[in-house]
């Protein structure tokens, strides 16, 4: 049952409190099963034989109280240890106005009125297996631990400056070696806690010497099976095999300083280390430029389980709910569990494949605590989940290492967890010697066979899942650039390097029964690329299945501001329902395009003229003059002071960047007729001959064709009109693009577009929300801001024909913008159009100006961007489709 569901149960109970059954009511809402709920009814399942009270093993111990009485009743009922016994996770007491909850293992407690527990119904997740993430999140003995090795390392690699003439590999190994021994005394995995920090300590010499040498020797004995002739103080250590210590390394040699600083190590807590999160950290140790961000470069719980969630995981839940109370079918279900493959082909240090494999044991326990509550007999019990069924294949060596170890650690604490949870009957085989921790391969994944990695059948259940790198086609290097050659042959060059892994990833899935589900940042979705890259994904057999329209993807690393991204999941084409999540909202899709959006998988493309009835933007004009036919402020003064004719030469030049700033600049615009006249002035006469030899000196053709002509713009599309200047980049921050009105005495520069001789009411249409709703959808980034094109953005934008009355009621509220503007002269646009900052009066403008352009769409107000974008699609898709029919009606009309 996911989240979405329980709170919606929670919030139909509180609506009317049926005080004899709450508590019953209540689990039933958390998907306890009706079954287990009638025997706890009846006794069979309540520990408890007092009146009010309610004690269900490992669940809750419930209580009603008088008023008077809460704080005292929940502070005794924590600390009764003849009831904690039996491991409620919950304690809570009422008086059916007010509950107080605590829970026993994080320690967290709850005081809400009872009503309103609904606001709260997060606290109790953890009946639905979903309670471990937000704690293992914000980890200190993560950070710590890895602080430690980053000293550890920093020191090792300083005092042994040839460690990396293999490429480090052998120095990855020995800390990987290490981490798992700090690991494996701390958790019962070697028999005797502290052995391998203290037998350290105990048999190597306090200047370091020696240490390498213990290592060395210990870690073939780790690898030796019969290790009875070594002295009784090795002995005590087991044999662990599982390739780990398979390869003879030299370990790197310590100092004394070295030497204390592998004892603070050793000297850490690592049973609270999560594995998932650990891994990441440490593989930011030995990446240097990763340091200053250290605890920075994991990928958090929660948005790991965004992707596997709808991926797999809310389908077996599904399954699960169903069968509950159906032995035979829930063996069924760990049986297609126990078969299922997961595949990160970009896996780091194991992040998802981790949490995947926690989260099909968490589900495998529930499973079976259902098939106990039911059935009266008990018998031993293993878990079926296998390590071998976690495939991945990544780049780096260490992070491919790490990978193998957190897969590891990951059994050995789900293990445990399967132990205690299954207490009665659930058994773990002996973690050592260790297993092969899945098939991890290193590699490049756009070079290698995807099938040979993880091989796949029609009888597989295969899930790919994983957040591989972005890097758009600017920040790819050169090898990275002949992995898309590689992958796509053509039409790549502008794409972002994420694309390979859909593009493999959809051509791995087709067929079969498999899916994949990617993190990815939303540039893949917006732009050009949109039309470049998907249609080689979705076609009459792979469709997407679900998504997240753009979120901010963070963890809970101190400062860490997070990149706005999407997550799309591909599968084959079913009738299943499609899913679209929007700011924690899941709604059903009839269709997901490759915008995000729900409608249909049309394609905007660059287009030379406008669709709608709009008048022509342009771009605005580029001096490429070395800076030479333009003046700053002092610029301008001096040469109108010395030379007072040249104020006819004179205008006012305005970029995008001066528009939203303020800062102020002109130009000199010598016509044809008056270059004699100017260039009898001798510092005009300057200013044109470095203009001359500055194009003469370009590689470009067109450049040095523009030399004869130094009073001329190498691009000019000034007109003697007033004009609108539109930004060509705009921060994704903002609500609106701010767009601005000129005189004819002032030229555009070519860091914005220009529409002249335009009417009030097309300023308003492009400082609408509806219309940046189609720039943040089609659009494209430079960065972090929007990028507006005349053909892309412009030219594309549906709008349907307005009257000349719908036309003055735009201009109205045009000019409530502009009055408002004006208040605050004080103010650049950049302050005035901060979302954060906006004036009161400029925001109701702005709403009254969306309202009179949204109304000349519909009537109905439109509730999101998303609801906008939808709209725009459908329109846009008819107006192409009217505009085509319209031009094959001229050509057959020419050709009879």
């Amino acid at each position: 049952m996911n989240a979405s569901q329980i709170e919606k149960n929670v919030s139909e109970l509180v609506k009317l409190i049926d005080k004899e059954n709450f508590i019953f009511d209540l689990l039933i809402a958390y998907g306890i099963s009706k079954t287990s709920i009638t025997r706890l009814k009846k006794g069979d399942f309540n520990l408890s034989k007092i009146e009010g009270e309610v004690l269900y093993k490992k669940k809750v111990f419930f209580k009603e109280v008088a008023s008077d009485k809460l704080l005292t009743t929940i502070d005794d009922l924590t600390k009764n240890e003849e009831d904690l016994k039996h491991n409620p996770r919950f304690v809570i007491v009422t008086d059916y106005i007010t509950l107080l909850a605590k829970d026993i293992r994080t320690g967290l407690t709850l005081d809400t009125p009872i009503t309103e527990i609904n606001k709260r119904f997060d606290f109790f997740l953890p009946w639905a297996g979903q309670e471990k993430y937000q704690s293992k999140n914000e980890n200190h003995a993560d950070r710590k631990a890895s602080y430690e090795m980053a000293k550890l390392y920093d020191i090792l690699v300083h005092e042994n400056p040839n460690i990396y003439d293999d490429g480090g590999h052998n120095l990855n190994i020995f800390l990987s070696r290490l981490l798992f021994c700090f690991f494996a005394e701390d958790t019962g995995i070697f028999n005797e806690e502290g052995v391998f920090t203290n037998t350290l300590g105990q048999h190597t010499k306090s200047d370091g010497s020696d240490v390498h040498l213990f290592l060395d020797r210990l870690f073939k004995v780790l690898n030796t099976e019969d290790n009875s002739d070594e002295p009784a103080y090795l002995q005590v250590f087991p044999y662990v095999n599982g390739g780990l210590f398979g390869s003879n390394i030299v370990s790197p040699k310590f100092s004394s300083k070295a030497r204390k600083i592998i004892l603070e190590c050793g000297g850490l807590d690592w049973s609270e280390i999560n594995p998932d999160i650990f891994g990441s950290m440490i593989q930011a140790v030995v990446n240097p430029e990763y340091r200053s961000g250290l605890g920075m470069h994991y990928t958090s719980v929660p948005n790991i389980m965004k992707v596997i969630e709808p991926l797999f995981l809310n389908e077996l839940r599904e399954e699960f709910e169903k069968s509950k109370g159906k032995p035979s079918q829930l063996r069924k279900l760990i049986y297609r569990i126990s078969k299922i493959k997961c595949f990160d082909p970009a896996c780091g240090s194991g992040n998802f494949l981790i949490i995947a494999y926690k989260e099909l044991r968490q589900l495998e326990i529930e499973i079976l605590q259902d098939i106990y509550n039911t059935e009266s007999q008990v018998s031993i019990v293993f878990t079926e989940v296998k390590l071998s069924q976690f495939y991945g294949i990544e780049l780096d060596d260490f992070a491919h290492e790490m990978a193998i170890l957190s897969l590891w650690l990951a059994e050995h604490q789900m293990n445990k967890v399967f132990v205690d949870e299954l207490h009665d009957y659930g058994k773990a085989k002996p973690i050592l010697p260790l297993k092969d921790a899945g098939h991890i391969t290193q590699g490049n994944a756009t070079r290698l066979d995807w099938v040979k990695v993880c091989p796949i059948s029609k009888n597989d259940e295969v899930y790919i899942l994983g957040n591989p790198p972005y890097l758009g086609s600017r920040n790819q290097d050169t090898e990275q650039k002949e992995d898309m050659r590689f992958v796509f042959r053509k039409d790549y060059k502008s794409l972002d390097y994420v694309s390979c892994w859909f593009y493999l990833g959809a051509k791995y899935i087709e067929g079969f029964n498999a899916q994949i589900a990617l993190v990815s940042t939303n540039s893949i979705c917006q732009g050009e690329q949109v039309a470049i890259t998907w249609p080689r994904i979705l076609n009459d057999k792979i469709e997407i299945g679900f998504a997240y329209q753009s979120f901010k993807w963070t963890n809970n690393a101190k400062g860490n501001a997070g990149v706005t991204v999407i997550i799309v999941g591909l599968r084959n084409i079913t009738n299943k329902v499609k899913y679209l999540f929007d700011h924690g909202l899941m709604k059903e899709a009839t269709n997901i395009s490759p915008y995000l959006t729900n409608s249909k998988s049309i394609y905007i493309k660059r287009t030379s003229s406008p669709i709608s009835n709009l008048p022509v933007a342009v771009f605005g004009n580029m001096p490429n003059d070395g800076g030479n036919l333009l003046l700053n402020e002092i610029e301008k003064e001096e040469l109108i002071s010395a030379y007072p004719q040249t104020t006819k030469y004179i205008k006012e030049f305005i970029g995008a960047h001066d528009f939203t700033t303020g800062k102020k600049r002109w130009c000199l615009l010598i016509a044809d007729r008056e270059l004699e006249e100017a260039m009898k002035i001798d510092i005009l006469s300057k200013r044109l001959d470095n203009v001359r030899k500055i194009r003469e000196k370009s590689t470009e053709v067109s450049t040095r064709e523009k030399a004869n002509t130094p009073n001329q713009f190498y691009f000019f599309s000034h007109q003697d009109t007033d004009s609108i200047l539109i930004p060509r980049h705009t921060s994704e921050r903002r609500d609106y693009i701010p767009v601005g009105f000129f005189d004819s005495k002032t030229v555009i520069a070519d860091s914005a577009l220009a529409i002249y001789n335009a009417q009030p009411w097309i300023f308003g249409l492009l400082n609408s929300k509806i219309h940046m709703s189609w720039v943040r959808g089609v659009g494209g980034k430079l960065k972090t801001d929007y990028r507006y094109s005349t053909g892309l953005c412009f030219n594309t934008f549906p709008f349907p024909k307005i009257t000349d009355k719908q036309k003055e009621q735009i201009n109205l509220h045009v000019f409530d913008v502009l009055d408002e503007r004006a208040k605050y002269p004080e103010k650049t646009l950049a302050q005035l159009y901060d979302p954060d900052k906006m004036p009161k009066g400029l925001r109701e403008a702005h709403y009254q100006l969306d309202l009179a352009i949204e109304r000349c769409y519909r009537l109905k107000p439109f509730e999101s961007d998303v609801e906008r974008l939808e709209y725009l699609f459908k329109m846009y898709e008819e107006m192409t489709t009217k505009n085509s029919l319209a031009i094959k009606e001229k050509k057959t009309k020419k050709v009879k």
